[in-house]
């Protein structure tokens, strides 16, 4: 599997460190020396399914195919306002593709996940082209009361498509049981019939076990792949981590031992976009000429749950100008 389209979309609205320091007690010192954040993105006028579609738009049109050419859409998404339909039936008929479609939820690590599901979909089933959008409003999920949480995310929406071919080498998913570290628990409706008390909650997060959680999962996953591909950290030329916190990205970096020119990041400009944020920042970086033909890339992505993926992949030039 190889990718051949890239797209991302983000909200006109920055919001900066100084001005969340005017209703929360916090600076822009505070924010950025924990976290690297300076600015992000949050939805004001526009609504997500607007974003997934200018995201996946530019990804089709990218790779030089129709919608038409497009045999299955997977959609990577915690939540947004529609339970049901899933986000990808909302904006299937609107992209003009007539395939099936499903959301994914893994959390931060959905567009990894996604991937690893299309990967399997192209060699087991007769399919060629599979378009994989990650849309995402984790702003949406926070008490803005709260610093420890809100000042961390972003929204936004990034897609690939992907078809077959060479490029990705191998994938590495885990999973396991610490809801008690992360979680965001929505209203359900009441029915007569029930006796369970359940309390809902925006956004809780223990900051430290999520900070150690990722490190060492992070670390477990693509020192895993490496080994299990021959290889050292110096045969990879980027690793694209989840742009969750830039001292996460840094102490696997030191683990490394590379250089920080092999860690891109666009942490301090958009936040934390959750699944949308590894997709946005290759997308970016495509766009530039900075990823180039050849180049062995490492992604590495976790997420509430508490689950990772991580996946090897030999990038091939877009040609953007199509």
């Amino acid at each position: 599997m190889k990718i051949i389209g890239t797209g991302s979309a983000l909200p006109e609205h920055i919001v900066t460190n100084e001005m969340l320091a005017g209703f929360l007690d916090t600076s822009d010192n505070w924010i950025t020396t924990r976290t690297g954040i300076r600015t992000r993105r949050l939805l004001s006028t526009e609504t997500l399914r607007e974003l997934a579609l200018e995201a996946a738009r530019k990804a089709i049109t990218s790779s030089g195919l129709r919608p038409e050419d497009i045999d299955y859409l997977i959609c990577s998404n915690v939540a947004n306002s529609y339970v049901s339909p899933s986000l990808g039936s909302i904006i299937l008929g609107q992209l003009g593709c007539s395939c099936p479609t499903f959301d994914m939820n893994g959390a931060c690590a959905g567009l990894v996940y996604s991937l690893d599901v299309a990967d399997a979909f192209l060699k087991a089933k007769n399919m060629k082209n599979i378009l994989v959008v990650a849309a995402e409003q984790p702003s949406r999920f926070c008490n803005w009361h709260d610093r420890a949480t809100s000042v961390l995310f972003g929204d936004g929406a990034a897609a690939l498509v992907v078809t077959q071919g060479e490029g990705f080498k191998d994938f590495r998913l885990t999973g396991n049981t610490h809801t008690e570290v992360m979680y965001y628990k929505r209203e359900m409706q009441r029915t007569p019939y029930d006796r369970v008390e359940e309390k809902t909650e925006p956004l809780v997060m223990n900051g430290r076990e999520v900070f150690r959680l990722a490190v060492e999962s992070c670390i477990d996953d693509v020192d895993t792949l490496l080994e299990r591909n021959g290889m050292t950290g110096d045969d990879i030329d980027l690793y694209l981590l989840h742009q969750a916190n830039m001292r996460i990205i840094e102490c696997i970096r030191e683990h490394l031992a590379q250089p920080k020119e092999k860690f891109p990041t666009n942490i301090q400009k958009y936040g934390n976009t959750s699944s949308a944020s590894v997709g946005i920042l290759i997308d970016e970086l495509s766009r530039a000429g900075e990823l180039k033909e050849g180049q062995t890339v490492m992604l590495s992505t976790f997420g509430g749950g508490f689950v990772t993926a991580a996946a090897i992949l030999e990038w091939s030039d877009i040609n953007y100008a199509k």
